[in-house]
């Protein structure tokens, strides 16, 4: 057997823009125009563009595999395909056993019956049979958390309703293979979390994942390895940190910037004893690498570097001046460079690093760079919030009617 779940080989994809005609009223008319119309049918169409063009990727049995990129890159075209919702118009695809597929919340639903008629409905769809999803309902029902609305009508659920039960099904019918879109960006933080500990379970147990996602940081702490695309091409597959980094820097302002700026931020960089990344452990040590250029004289200067969670609210700060460092100078063409290093104790979560150069008696800053760079926290321990404090129980009891205690350390 292949060790190959996954394959695309060189596939194009073509769309054509324009009028969708749902009724022979608004069609009939259209053709006749285009009947006297002064052009050549059979030459290129300008409404036609290309969603993929020549995208080439294998994925191995039991592999997590990214796929990101900005919205329009080509992402949800390449798992339709693959799920056989459409057709290549070049190229070929081929998946080695049993798929299941989450791609949009309300897919395989129907709006008049029940979550639980539902579940039958959209388990027979992914592929099971009457008795596996009787035998799985009340695991399905539970990893949902609909149980006081599982009879209920679906179409008065939310949209963060419809993703839990959708995604439930699919997790849960033991495919070779699993295919997750961005839906899962609507439900709440605490079942994105549910979802991710049950696709890593998925993963254990041999399954092969293809994740989409905006959200970075799921993908790097469950994917291996990763695909970005561009404008439906393949820019870079490998790492998923490398890819990520690739798109992170791609999607990033130069830092040259304004040319009246007389001073200005040139480079930002994070890394460890490794080298460049952008995934860290909660607890690791971070170096953060700030480039300064002058295309001035200026005096007096400092650097200073923050970080700010996902709501952009500034966790920590610190300057150069304020580790100790005395006020620099810079002569036209001059670079400084200065590097901080961190302990990340921070909470799991997405962060991002900002840098300011300034000077403190005039109060100004000549160049600020908000949300330069990206860093992403694991951590194996059950801490919410932004910092981690590295908690340890180290003591508990439990009081009996007796007025002894049962001691557990």
């Amino acid at each position: 057997m292949s060790d190959i779940a996954l394959r695309m080989e060189h596939v194009y994809k073509k769309f054509r823009k324009g009028e969708v005609f749902n009724s022979l009223r608004d069609l009939v008319p259209a053709l006749t125009g285009r009947m006297f119309q002064q052009q050549d049918l059979a030459g290129h169409d300008q409404r036609e563009f290309w969603a993929l063009r020549d995208v080439s990727f294998e994925v191995k049995r039991g592999e997590a595999f990214g796929i990101i990129g900005h919205n329009g890159a080509g992402k949800s075209t390449i798992l339709k395909i693959m799920s056989r919702i459409m057709k290549p118009t070049k190229g070929s695809m081929a998946v080695n056993g049993r798929l299941s597929a989450l791609l949009e919340v309300s897919a395989g639903f129907h709006q008049d019956l029940t979550g639980r008629e539902n579940i039958f409905l959209n388990g027979t769809i992914l592929g099971m049979n009457k008795r596996e999803i009787e035998s799985k309902l009340d695991q399905i029902v539970s990893f949902s958390g609909l149980e006081g609305f599982i009879d209920t009508p679906v179409k008065r659920y939310s949209s963060g309703m419809y993703a839990r039960l959708g995604f439930s099904v699919a997790a849960h019918v033991d495919p070779d293979v699993l295919i997750v879109d961005e839906v899962l960006s609507v439900g709440d933080v605490t079942f994105q979390q549910r979802c991710m500990e049950r696709m890593s379970s998925i993963l254990k147990g041999g399954t092969t994942v293809l994740f989409v996602s905006h959200n970075l940081k799921a993908v790097t702490e469950l994917c291996g390895r990763a695909m970005l695309l561009k404008k439906g091409e393949v820019a870079i597959v490998g790492g998923t940190d490398s890819v990520v980094r690739h798109y992170l820097k791609d999607a990033q302002e130069p830092c040259a910037g304004d040319d009246s700026k007389p001073v200005y931020i040139s480079q930002i960089k994070v890394s460890d004893e490794m080298g460049e990344r952008s995934t860290f452990e909660s607890g690791q040590t971070a170096w953060i690498d700030v480039e300064v250029t002058a295309r001035e004289r200026i005096e007096k200067l400092a650097v200073a570097i923050w970080l700010a969670d996902e709501t952009q609210y500034n966790i920590f700060g610190t300057t150069t001046e304020g580790l100790g460092h005395s006020r620099f100078s810079l002569h036209p063409g001059e670079t400084y460079r200065c590097r901080f290093e961190l302990s990340l104790n921070m909470a799991h979560g997405t962060f991002y690093v900002c840098a300011s150069v300034f000077r403190y008696d005039f109060r100004k800053d000549y160049d600020r760079k908000e949300l330069a760079a990206t860093i992403f926290i694991g951590s194996t321990l059950a801490v919410r919030g932004a910092v981690n404090c590295f908690p340890r129980l180290v003591e508990a009891e439990t009081v009996l009617e007796s007025g002894q205690q049962e001691k557990r350390t």
